[in-house]
């Protein structure tokens, strides 16, 4: 039915990367709009100039107010009155406050209700800093609006990973892996995996943090010290955590596949096979929050801002994912509300 699709909130990200551009070609299909009805936060002026120059056919309606939005259509929310200048592959302190502006309208109404996803187009994360956005990206900002634990997880059809650190500088990484720590994140990946993924017991595969695990000690006792004993813990309550693994060989040898998801200590660990094995097709999503929010799972790529040739498959996953997060989660609760039901599901399989 139409009034019953899916509300997607988008930021435009930085006005000189390549957000704007995957917006406009996701959208460019209008079966999209079959699944949803997409609100971008933006003006009309920004999404009509970069319309024009990169000569794409994408109809958009430009609206004043959230409530005027036009069900299974392409709205722009006019954000700003005022025309911002672009300067494809340029950082410059006007797109920053522009992607802030953004995502500060975008996240507001997510949080009223207003929308029922968000999507959010790639930023810098050295021009958009403020007053108000001291943040290392979207996700600290949004574990700060939504009161949540967040957890960075990067998703796609054949592999998930999440992260025990992600914006940490690596000097410092050690230092914030703790129990307490390694219980939250595989905790909040655990039940993502339940709510958002309708996986009943999701399989959890934990990287090491040292080389080889630390080698019994030589390189290391973290692995043997903290991490181990969190995992033992883990699995005696009840969740099927594994590890930890050796990082340099585990997705070589494929044993990836073993599992419903990989948690790995710090950001590069995780993303460097996530984005070899699933770029183009991955998706980054804040799990661990009341409210959906994904992004592609590239950044802003100047390098090729402004000329046409950005690919809009990841921002497409982006859109999709949050879809279908947000129909999981409905699921989910209605099943936990009749118990029931669970049970005549558990007796199919």
């Amino acid at each position: 039915m139409k009034d019953e699709l899916v509300r997607v909130g988008i930021s435009i990200g930085d006005i000189n990367g390549i957000g704007m551009e995957v917006i406009l070609k996701t959208f460019e299909d209008p079966k999209i709009l079959e699944l949803c009805t997409p609100i971008i936060f933006g003006s009309n002026k920004t999404v009509s100039f970069q319309r024009k120059h990169f000569e794409l056919n994408t109809n958009f309606q430009g609206i004043d107010k959230i409530e005027d939005a036009i069900v299974g259509k392409l709205n722009v929310l006019n954000c700003w009155k005022d025309s911002p200048s672009i300067a494809f592959g340029q950082v410059t302190e006007e797109a920053g406050k522009y992607a802030f502006l953004s995502l500060k309208k975008a996240v507001e109404a997510l949080k009223k209700g207003d929308v029922d996803v968000l999507v959010t187009a790639p930023i810098n994360k050295n021009n958009i800093q403020s007053e108000e956005f001291t943040f290392p990206g979207h996700t600290d900002y949004l574990a700060k609006e939504l009161n949540g634990k967040s957890l960075m997880f990067m998703v796609s059809e054949d592999l998930k990973v999440g992260l025990f650190t992600d914006h940490v500088p690596l000097k410092e990484v050690s230092s914030h892996i703790t129990e307490s720590l390694i219980f939250e994140k595989i905790k909040a990946m655990n039940e993502s995996l339940r709510k958002d993924f309708r996986l009943h017991r999701p399989k959890i595969a934990v990287l090491g943090l040292n080389p080889h695990c630390g080698d019994n000690g030589v390189i290391g006792n973290e692995d043997d010290e903290v991490i181990r004993p969190a995992l033992k813990k883990l699995f005696e309550q009840g969740i099927l955590v594994f590890g930890p693994f050796s990082a340099d060989s585990f997705f070589a040898t494929q044993n990836y596949r073993n599992y419903d998801a990989v948690i790995a200590p710090y950001h590069d660990q995780g993303l460097i096979p996530f984005k070899t094995l699933s770029f183009g097709s991955g998706v980054n999503y804040t799990a661990g929050l009341s409210r959906v929010r994904t992004s592609p799972d590239h950044g802003t790529a100047y390098e090729i801002a402004g000329k046409g040739i950005a690919d809009a498959d990841s921002f497409r996953q982006a859109v999709f994912t949050a879809i279908n997060i947000f129909k999981n989660r409905i699921e989910y609760d209605e099943l936990n509300h009749n118990p029931l039901k669970i049970n005549d599901l558990e007796a199919e399989k």
